[in-house]
């Protein structure tokens, strides 16, 4: 293929280049994208055939950024990528989610997409561009895409909308929303912001899609000038007959199963119905005419047909709810007696434990990325284990799911947590999913919410979070509250929706088929609104406000500023007078580059000792302060007397407001004394006086007694 390129101009100015027919041209279909010095390279590929056991597409999605496009190297041993970053599974996500619904049905054969950022200007983001670049290249391909979709971010910065702001205009926006669609629909977003209204985010979509038009129009576009005919020889339907046979076999039964109002035994009633379908058409396991796989599709398709079916004509819910009906909820605070904060957070069938623990610095999740290092100050961590679903799974590190879930709770809550000035702590939140019948990302940002005002963070305002579906045939649609998980896994769309009654914090929604329009999102926003109310609602009957006082086990913490310049004194040659005064007070100390010092402990004392003697370390005396000192040496002429490790002379006529024949009548070394600081010369010797701390004198001219009794006992 010779070398094919389009241009794309965007309202905003920006400039896209698809270019294809130079770079892997043994893919499929294969996209170097440029926008500004931003590079990035998309590829798609399929292999020959379908597996026959494959009743799902087996797509796999991988994004990388190369640290070379950005004229960096990894840090540590190993300067190779490897291991996806969080960053990059929640790209990945992005580029999956849309596309995943727009394969043509009977379409089973495995497919990969790749994307790498090969140059990164810092300017112009490569995340959404990748989701436009994967679409090009299946769009050009072989491979049997539907339509291509494209992305754009949208920001908000002074109440204007902003088509994929810079990074560092995103940094003023209060808005970020990440939108994927087709000329038609919005099928994928995903979005935080600072608790604004629903007309706002609706405003924001609106604004996005414009921009998705245009460039999902210019890539069919190009797609018919330069695209390859698309290979759909392997795409295996189910045959008519099948479809029949399970029907007569398991419709009416299967209606009756679907009633069941708790999950396990519908499962199970919907299980033995399936297997009486597979004894009745496979006979012995034997395929004849009817095939196991297409047996399994047809069941699969038919309890879908009949569950929206009982929702859109019935007005029934799989568990006999009405529509706009949240599942009864069930909240137990402190929990978990040692940790710092814990809730046990229920809703229907689904449950979550969440816990908050609170540390200093060193607690802090590190990262790497193209923009440079640094450390998130809050994280949250999904957990889900496969027991709360009643079944044996792998256990492990997490998958992407665990990631994607974790990260949209997380940022949830993000809105509400105050500045590092008012509360000094590192949080870390788990929500442990110890049961799950849907929308187990929202329990996580309820059971959150709860586990932070438990362990005394002083959070803005509470919020919470809550899951809408969606069945839609034609202009007949109906939403729904909380959904289950067979609501979402049979349904049309899956809506996230966190926040109060007030404003958003978080949104994703992600949607199947394409007929969803903003009159529909508007419906289901104004649902959610009424439902994370609802709540909301119970979880300040349960806990009003955050708690007062930190947990028994938390570490206090103490912050102190020095000056940059004496950064090295407090850590000392190697680090050993920080070791020191960790080894001597048992605190965690960290001391950021600006020389802020964090200094952690559940101990008051050592807490207090180790402010000590970094006082001491760093504190500068001052003309006109008063101090408490420590005579190092008595003189003829005076004592001296140190003061934060420096050492001032009290001369002998600035110890008393009458005479002192001889000061080791009233001193010894080692005493404490009060002095102020008369004056510091330009070689920095420091004069002291006592004497300026004992009054003036008595009408008549009469001298006061001296107070002379040292601190620590006189000599005679």
């Amino acid at each position: 293929m010779d070398r094919k390129t389009r241009k794309i101009l965007l309202s905003n100015q920006q400039e896209i280049i698809l270019e294809t027919g130079k770079i892997a041209k043994q893919a499929n279909g294969s996209v170097f994208l440029h926008c500004g010095e931003t590079t990035l390279l998309a590829t798609a590929c399929a292999s020959p055939n379908a597996s026959e056991e494959v009743d799902f597409l087996p797509l796999r999605v991988d994004y990388q950024e190369k640290f070379s496009s950005a004229g960096k190297t990894l840090g540590g041993f190993i300067k190779r990528e490897g291991r996806p970053t969080v960053h990059e599974i929640l790209v990945s996500r992005f580029i999956d989610r849309p596309l995943r619904p727009f394969f043509e049905e009977g379409y089973y054969n495995e497919v990969q997409i790749l994307a790498y950022v090969y140059s990164y200007d810092g300017i112009h983001t490569p995340d959404v561009l990748s989701i436009c670049a994967s679409s090009a290249a299946l769009a050009i391909s072989d491979i049997p895409l539907i339509k291509p979709i494209a992305a754009v971010r949208v920001g908000m910065i002074d109440d204007a909308f902003v088509i994929n702001p810079s990074t560092q205009q995103q940094k003023k926006s209060k808005l970020d929303l990440v939108l994927a669609g087709t000329e038609d629909a919005i099928l994928m977003i995903e979005g935080f912001c600072d608790f604004l209204t629903e007309e706002q985010v609706l405003a924001a979509i609106e604004e996005g899609h414009k921009t998705i038009r245009q460039i999902s129009h210019e890539i069919h576009l190009w797609a018919q000038e330069v695209g390859k005919p698309k290979n759909r020889d392997s795409i295996r339907l189910i045959p008519q007959e099948t479809k029949n046979a399970v029907i007569s076999i398991a419709s009416s039964s299967l209606e009756k199963a679907l009633k069941i109002a708790q999950k396990k035994e519908r499962e199970k009633a919907s299980n033995a119905i399936f297997q009486q379908v597979m004894e009745s058409l496979l006979p012995g396991g034997e395929e004849t005419q009817h095939t196991k796989v297409n047996v399994q599709l047809t069941f699969k398709n038919l309890s879908s047909d009949l569950m929206r079916k009982m929702i859109l004509h019935d007005h029934h819910r799989l568990d006999g709810r009405k529509m706009n009906e949240v599942r009864p909820i069930d909240i137990e605070m402190n929990l978990l007696k040692r940790t710092h904060g814990s809730a046990l957070f229920t809703r229907g069938e689904t449950q979550s434990i969440a816990t908050c623990t609170l540390g200093g610095e060193s607690m802090a999740q590190r990262y790497e990325d193209l923009h440079g290092e640094g450390t998130h100050r809050f994280y949250l961590q999904y957990f889900f284990p496969p027991f709360s679903v009643g079944e044996v799974g792998r256990s492990g590190a997490p998958g992407r799911r665990e990631i994607g879930h974790g990260k949209l709770a997380e940022r949830a809550l993000a809105a509400v947590l105050p500045t590092k000035e008012e509360f000094p702590y590192v949080i870390r939140l788990e929500s442990n999913i110890t049961e799950s019948n849907g929308s187990s990302s929202m329990a996580s940002v309820c059971g959150g919410c709860l586990a932070l005002m438990d362990a005394g963070v002083p959070i803005k305002r509470p919020v919470s979070g809550i899951a809408m579906g969606l069945i839609l045939e034609k202009d007949h649609f109906c939403i729904l509250s909380d959904i289950l998980g067979a609501e979402d896994a049979l349904g049309d769309m899956d809506f996230k929706v966190t926040g109060d009654e007030n404003g958003i914090t978080a949104f994703q929604m992600d949607i199947k088929v394409e007929g969803i329009t903003l009159h529909i999102m508007k419906q289901a926003l104004a649902s959610a609104k009424e439902g994370r109310t609802h709540i909301l609602k119970k979880m300040l009957e349960a806990c009003p406000a955050p708690r007062k006082d930190l947990s028994e086990h938390a570490p206090r913490i103490e912050m102190m500023q020095i000056k940059q310049s004496q950064i090295g004194t407090v850590i000392g040659p190697g680090g050993k007078q920080i070791r020191a005064i960790v080894e001597e007070t048992g605190v965690q100390i960290d001391i950021n580059d600006e020389g802020q010092i964090s200094i952690a402990s559940p101990d008051p004392k050592s807490l207090a000792r180790a402010k000590e003697i970094i006082t001491g370390l760093t504190a500068e005396v001052e003309i006109g302060k008063t101090y408490k000192g420590k005579i190092t040496s008595i003189k003829a002429f005076g004592l001296f007397v140190e003061i934060y490790g420096k050492e001032g002379l009290c001369h002998i006529s600035e110890v008393s407001n009458t005479r002192v024949a001889d000061l080791n009548d009233l001193f010894k070394e080692g005493d404490s004394l009060e002095v102020k600081v008369l004056e510091i010369n330009d070689r920095g010797q420091i004069r002291l006086s006592h004497k300026a701390l004992l009054g003036s004198a008595l009408p008549g001219g009469i001298l006061p007694p001296p107070p002379l009794v040292p601190h620590k006992g006189v000599h005679k």
